[in-house]
């Protein structure tokens, strides 16, 4: 009876560990697309320059024409010259969509090492001169 018991809580046991293991991996995949989601939206804000266009979470849209680093800001020309042009500073927080793309580091090529080729050669080398004495 007392066995019973134990085996029944070993697996009730074995049952929230496993809950557990799967609330971290969860967890930890979760913070990585976050992550990632973050530094594209960085990097998406870090590229608008003036001449872009820019849609803001008001729904407002634009032409950037001036960008300020310092205060992370930028100025918006929205209307057309008939019916009046507006300018408006916004945060670049602010920005919900836009045209700008950022630019990607360029990814380094790895080249065979020399030695390697050097290696194949020799090995080449060797298997000839043995078909040679077999002739």
């Amino acid at each position: 009876m007392a066995m019973n018991l134990l085996a029944g809580n070993a697996g009730t046991w074995i049952m929230m560990i496993a809950l557990v293991a799967i609330i971290v991996v969860f967890m930890i995949y979760n913070r990585k697309v976050q992550a990632k989601r973050q530094q594209e939206t960085k990097d998406m804000l870090d590229a608008i320059k003036p001449g872009n266009k820019v849609k803001t979470i008001g729904g407002i849209c634009g032409v950037v024409v001036e960008v300020c680093p310092e205060d992370n800001t930028f100025v918006l020309e929205t209307g057309t010259e008939k019916s009046g042009k507006s300018y408006l500073k916004f945060d670049k927080q602010a920005v919900y969509q836009t045209d700008a793309v950022a630019q990607k580091a360029p990814v380094e090529d790895k080249k065979e090492e020399p030695v390697a080729v050097e290696e194949k050669t020799e090995e080449v080398e060797v298997k000839e001169e043995k078909k040679e004495e077999n002739e």
